[in-house]
């Protein structure tokens, strides 16, 4: 089964707007947020312009993953328009080119530094934390199911509601209507099934989208549910705000020394996981590819092959997983997620144009509503492939 592949060479598209829109806006915050010299900044503005009306231009041959991303396929991109290079390939190309252009991998002063940590540690340091860890003591304090499903559905949006509203929501409210596709309970069950075992979880973002992640780490551990959880993360800063192994470190010491009791309890619990090795953080070279999970490399699928469950957060993740290619949205998501090492869920809020396992009559009310419904951020899906 076969679907075109997304490009941004289309004006007016999604992946178009990432380039021409976004890219120039995100430039600018990159080089104000932090001292950069004449250098690194006007390295910065010329891979803008590379981006948005020149050709793909190779790493330097000194480059220590210049090879890597020849064999990833950049031989054959190179001296092309950017528009034409698939939109997954292409977008992660711009990243690896911008932590080369800001200094993140010479040696030298700006060597290690993360462009877009002030826009994280700002996030992190913000009140909607600081309501987000007060609203951790309204939870029940038992390993129930309303704390599971609590948890769960923070983990799910993320930053567009914050836990208290997760906690509060009735039943058929508007995140929950939002939902376009929920195979929650399938989650849970097979959770319980294998009780005991190990469950991975391949991160998405810093902030407060990790923060959610990690409670519901702790609460998978608690109560049982898994006797060991290996978190994913990027090797080195991607896509503005995708989690490293510093923004775990930073988030843990976020709920550790928080001054309400619950939020602490969570924190030192996470720490202590971590000590005993229940709580396991992992990085490969591959989360920062530009390819689809289907062509995962070996010593990585061995990793995820065995585990009780894989949940995928985010959006770049469900667009690796299932193929960032326009299927039609009807598709079976387990018909694209099956290649997959373990049994996998997809937590992810709507960013992009690719989307599948959605009810038919759901999608007609979408597409009648005339809202960009695809790209928003405002509708989300949990879906499921159990591997028995």
């Amino acid at each position: 089964m076969t679907a075109p592949v997304i490009r941004s060479d289309v004006p007016g598209s999604f992946a178009w707007g990432v380039f021409h829109d976004r890219h120039p806006k995100l430039i600018q915050q990159v080089i104000d947020a932090l001292p950069y010299g004449p250098g690194e900044r006007a390295a910065v503005e010329d891979l803008l312009a590379e981006s948005i009306s020149g050709a793909l231009q190779p790493l330097s041959t000194s480059a220590h993953d210049h090879q890597q991303w020849v064999e990833w396929g950049g031989e054959g991109l190179h001296g092309r328009p950017w528009g034409e290079a698939p939109f997954l390939w292409a977008e992660s190309y711009f990243y690896r080119r911008l932590l080369e252009a800001t200094g993140y991998f010479r040696p030298g002063t700006w060597q290690g530094i993360d462009p877009f940590a002030p826009f994280k540690d700002a996030e992190l340091a913000g009140a909607a934390v600081d309501a987000e860890l007060v609203a951790l003591g309204d939870l029940p304090s038992e390993f129930t199911d309303k704390r599971a499903i609590a948890l769960l559905s923070s983990a799910l949006w993320g930053n567009r509601a914050d836990l208290s509203f997760q906690i509060t929501a009735e039943a058929g409210g508007s995140i929950a209507s939002d939902l376009v596709a929920d195979d929650s309970e399938s989650l849970w069950a097979e959770l319980e099934r294998a009780q005991g075992g190990r469950v991975c979880i391949i991160a998405d973002n810093a902030g407060r989208e990790l923060l959610p992640d990690l409670v519901l780490v702790d609460h998978l551990l608690a109560s049982g549910l898994a006797a060991q959880v290996v978190v994913y993360v990027k090797p080195q800063p991607y896509y503005v705000s995708d989690a490293t192994m510093a923004d775990v470190l930073a988030t843990v010491e976020r709920l550790r020394t928080a001054t309400t009791a619950a939020a602490g309890t969570i924190g030192e619990r996470l720490w202590r996981a971590m000590n005993s090795g229940a709580l396991v953080v992992r990085t490969h070279p591959f989360f920062c590819a530009p390819l689809p999970f289907h062509d995962m490399p070996a010593d990585l699928r061995s990793e995820f092959a065995g585990a009780a469950m894989t949940i995928l957060k985010g959006d770049l993740n469900y667009r690796r997983l299932v193929g960032d290619q326009l299927w039609p949205p009807t598709t079976a998501f387990t018909e694209l997620a099956s290649h997959f090492p373990s049994a996998v869920t997809a937590l992810r809020t709507l960013k992009s144009d690719v989307i599948v396992g959605v009810d038919a009559a759901v999608v007609a009310q979408l597409d009648n509503a005339g809202t960009p419904w695809r790209t928003n951020g405002r509708h989300a899906v949990i879906q499921v492939d159990l591997r028995r």
